[in-house]
């Protein structure tokens, strides 16, 4: 009884379930071939919607930066203009500041100064009497040297107590001593003048920018501000620019100058010893014990 029951149920859900499966696939198909025609009707009209040059650039190599927009630089008239006025007077102390440091250089050579070999054979000639009073001041009116007019007033005192010989050096070597230090104090006015140079175009830069700020309403126009601000900074590194080597430049010759002055003491200490009195008479002394021997 049960069998005969459960069996035509069982076929007839068994028969049902076949065509509602085929139409739900029909059903998902059907949906598929929907969804795709859209997209491809969607594609075509965006496609269609861009224009072709458009279509043109979006094709073409992309050009590098670098080649687009270059950095722009400038030349060294175009930064001096941009300085402003106050770069004309920084411009020539730089110039005068060159000029002099090459004049000093010659002028403060030791060979120049104090040349050896006309030191060494002087002293060497008077102390073996080879030269009298008029032959060594000739010889020293003849080289022209810083040494030689040292020598030349000692000369000038042959024969005087080592107290007097040894003032008329001091005297000379004062004299010498400023023809040497001749244009340093130009140096250290350059070093000193010039920051102040730059200062003052960096206050007057400064107030053009605010010049700008208020006239113009250039807060929100950095293009405005630009012109200030580079007149500031131009200046002030200009002026550095300058003063820092000046700077050195009048440390290294009054180094160089002292320097030449101890030697020529030292020279002129020599000379003392060669002709004063005293010297004198201990050579007269010597030579009267070797004759006496």
């Amino acid at each position: 009884m049960s069998t005969f029951f459960n069996s035509p149920t069982k076929t007839t859900v068994q028969s049902r379930s076949g065509p509602l499966r085929r139409c739900h696939t029909a059903r998902l198909a059907l949906a598929v071939v929907m969804l795709s025609w859209f997209a491809v009707v969607e594609t075509t009209a965006v496609a269609q919607d861009i224009p072709s040059s458009n279509v043109a650039e979006i094709d073409a190599p992309v050009e590098p930066l670098v080649s687009a927009n270059p950095i722009p630089t400038k030349n060294l008239l175009q930064v001096i203009r941009d300085g402003g006025a106050l770069m004309l007077p920084i411009g020539i102390c730089s110039f005068v500041l060159l000029v002099f440091v090459f004049e000093r250089t010659i002028a403060l050579r030791r060979g120049r100064v104090i040349p050896r070999p006309f030191v060494n054979r002087l002293l060497e000639q008077v102390g073996e009497g080879q030269l009298d009073r008029e032959s060594a001041q000739e010889l020293c009116e003849a080289n022209g040297s810083a040494a030689a007019e040292v020598f030349a007033a000692a000369v000038n005192k042959w024969g005087r107590p080592s107290v007097e010989v040894e003032q008329a050096i001091i005297d000379a070597g004062e004299r010498v001593t400023n023809g040497l230090r001749r244009h340093l104090r130009l140096f250290n006015g350059i070093s000193t003048i010039c920051p102040l140079l730059g200062l003052l175009g960096t206050v007057l830069g400064m107030i053009r920018a605010f010049n700008s700020i208020a006239t113009a309403d250039a807060m929100g126009r950095p293009e405005l501000l630009a012109a200030g601000i580079s007149q500031a900074l131009l200046t002030t590194a200009a002026g550095l620019t300058v003063a820092i080597p000046a700077l050195i430049a009048y440390l290294f010759f009054v180094g160089r100058v002292d320097r030449l002055v101890m030697d020529l003491d030292a020279r002129g200490q020599q000379l003392v010893g060669l002709i004063s009195a005293e010297a004198r008479t201990r050579e007269a002394g010597s030579k009267a014990r070797s004759k006496a021997a």
